[in-house]
């Protein structure tokens, strides 16, 4: 930075997934990076992650993370086939479409490489408050000790509070729908339950959501998603109630099956989701601090409905990483960076807050016919069933190869397909009321 490619000391506060890719790539730069946690390292079984709601359920990772480690960490990429994560091809695309794996095993071998960089520490504690002098950031205090620093980066991830001082407020928008979830391990020789999408198996119904995300080491997560309000579904807690949901629906009744898989979590509460977006800069548009820049889930986070969460994180971590050699100042870098955040991960956000409403309208049954403004991707990606090449569009849309913003140009013909008579394809299955009775 500062002209002239020097090396700085860099430190990281967070070592989820995004922060460890951020410091292994800043690392291999030639950097000297020490990265912050509060949570221990990987052990034994299934690990909690505290300011990590998401962290112990069902994951999938899009096509933006799989070309990251493709791209700039072969033997992450390696390492993680090892570990028993399955590249899934896209459908339209002979490419790869994303990386079905749990979080879980991510983390466990984001960790493992990041142990062994001779440029990289990992320091457990808790960041209190970042340092600062002159009117720049110079590191972070911690409640052991201090990590002296050039840079400062949070990628605390957004439940936390931390560095907020030195920026705007966020802005938060509540889906209005809540998910649980539950593991399971697939029997030997058992075969499979349907897929029809890169993750598993996916499908809206009348009133609520279902999926199966197949995983490393032949287990599956099981989510059924939910409005919120509705709380006569709020009994699926019940692991006896849940397995009994599962085998109504259709497609996760296959799967859940005693012949097919056996339990091996209770059942996991996801809470309400929740959709965040916060720049870079105060609330006069500047730079709060010089030296402290925002990373990830700090940045953005988009309703897990999608799985969306560690590909716009990663997204962000390479721009940031190719950005920092060969600026003027760390201030012309924050405004470089926040500028390219609110082009490329901000249409994520407005895109999800956009779908959520709607779906959520037709789930309750607030929301009648198609919406007088722009159709949302959801309504779009229902009239792709009867248009080859708008599927071929919404598939770009959907890997994350084009931004959500590049579906106006469709939108007329998405219109034109929902309002000829035509019908999305309906799928047999209870409706919400008949869910609620199974399970009350």
């Amino acid at each position: 930075m500062e002209g002239d490619n020097r090396r700085v000391r860099i430190v990281i506060v967070g070592a989820g997934p995004v922060g460890l890719f951020a410091a292994i790539a800043l690392g291999r730069r030639g950097h000297r990076v020490d990265v912050v946690e509060r949570d221990p390292g990987p052990g034994a079984g299934r690990r909690e992650r505290r300011g990590v709601p998401q962290f112990g359920h069902p994951h999938w990772f899009r096509r933006p993370v799989a070309d990251a480690f493709a791209e700039e960490m072969p033997d992450v990429d390696a390492a993680l086939a090892r570990a028993g994560a399955h590249h899934v091809r896209s459908r339209e695309r002979d490419e790869i479409a994303g990386i079905r794996c749990r979080r879980s095993t991510l983390e466990r071998v984001l960790r493992q490489v990041a142990a062994g960089e001779k440029t990289l520490t990992l320091r457990h504690g808790t960041a209190v408050r970042v340092l600062h002098h002159g009117g720049r950031a110079t590191g972070v205090q911690l409640r052991d000790g201090v990590a002296e620093a050039d840079l400062v980066i949070n990628a605390a991830g957004a439940s936390g509070r931390y560095a907020d001082e030195f920026r705007a407020p966020a802005e938060r928008v509540d889906s209005g729908m809540s998910y649980l979830s539950r593991h399971y391990r697939i029997r030997p020789g058992a075969g499979s339950g349907p897929i029809n999408s890169p993750l598993g198996f996916f499908q809206f119904f009348d009133g609520f959501a279902a999926a199966v995300f197949l995983q490393d080491g032949d287990t599956i997560g099981v989510v059924v998603i939910r409005p919120t309000a509705d709380e006569r579904l709020a009994a699926l807690r019940s692991p006896r109630v849940f397995d009994a949901a599962a085998r109504a629906i259709p497609g996760l009744d296959r799967w859940t099956s005693p012949a097919c898989s056996r339990p091996l979590t209770s059942v996991l509460s996801g809470g309400t989701m929740r959709s965040l977006y916060r720049g870079q800069l105060d609330d006069q548009g500047a730079v709060g601090l010089p030296g402290l820049l925002h990373l990830g889930d700090a940045v953005c986070v988009t309703n897990p409905i999608s799985g969306r969460g560690v590909a716009t994180g990663l997204l962000q971590a390479r721009q940031l990483v190719g950005s920092l050699d060969g600026v003027r100042g760390i201030g012309d870098a924050t405004l470089a960076f926040d500028a390219w955040c609110v082009r490329n991960i901000r249409p994520w956000y407005d895109d999800h807050v956009a779908w959520d409403a709607d779906l959520l309208g037709q789930w309750t049954g607030d929301t009648g016919g198609l919406p007088a403004g722009p159709l949302t991707s959801g309504r779009i990606f229902l009239a792709a069933f009867a248009d080859r090449d708008l599927k071929k569009v919404v598939s770009d849309y959907s890997e994350m190869r084009i931004l959500p913003t590049a579906l106006a140009a469709v939108e007329p013909r998405a219109r034109e397909i929902l309002t000829s008579g035509w019908q999305p394809p309906r799928y047999e299955g209870p409706t919400r009321d008949e869910l609620a009775r199974l399970v009350t």
